[in-house]
């Protein structure tokens, strides 16, 4: 029985191993980018109160995206980056969510145009998609739940690469559109009050 990413992600969460970035890589070996996105993404990804936290994930998804442009093979942060525990919020309630969203994704999905995904321009274009929607979820007034679209784009981004279906790319390009245009709209329309 072949064993779903969800189902991995599940038993690497109920085990006794340290919740870090390096721990997580060395576990999903090969699929290290689209795990990382993932993972980071998924807090401001959720409609919670993160204090600041999501600030932190962004900034170092910012990085990686910015290695993934470039064409590195497995992403490189610094050691004590590497080494941060991932929390209490991330480790009991946004990733729980995911993975139960990941299994519901799973159940759907199938390779589809799979040899496109993993091309290296596809990597690098990809890699501009996620920094434009990290910007987004970045750039988003704090407190008005503006940076869940975005950050919802780039972790269904990362999943189409986990479940090499890109049916779920573009559900993720639709999503970090949708959340980039609607900060533009509402921010016109706040600019355009204010004035």
């Amino acid at each position: 029985m072949t064993r779903t990413f969800s189902y991995k992600l599940r038993e690497w969460l109920a085990s006794e191993q340290p919740k870090t970035i390096a721990n997580l890589e060395s576990v999903f070996v090969g699929k290290s980018f689209a795990v990382a996105f993932l993972i980071l993404m998924s807090i401001p990804a959720l409609p919670l109160p993160t204090g600041g936290l999501s600030h932190l994930t962004e900034i170092i998804t910012l990085l990686l995206a910015t290695e993934l442009l470039f064409g590195q093979q497995t992403p490189w942060l610094p050691k004590r980056w590497r080494n941060l525990s991932l929390g209490k919020v991330m480790e009991k309630k946004a990733l729980p969510t995911f993975t139960r969203l990941i299994a519901w994704f799973e159940r759907f999905s199938k390779p589809r145009l799979h040899h496109l995904l993993k091309r290296r321009v596809s990597l690098r274009l990809m890699g501009v998609v996620i920094i434009l929607f990290t910007l987004g979820a970045f750039l988003a007034p704090p407190f008005s739940g503006l940076d869940t679209l975005p950050a919802l784009g780039v972790v269904l981004i990362a999943l189409s690469l986990l479940l090499e279906d890109i049916v779920i790319l573009l559900l993720g390009l639709a999503s970090g559109l949708a959340g980039i245009a609607l900060e533009i709209s509402l921010g016109s329309v706040l600019f355009h009050f204010l004035r």
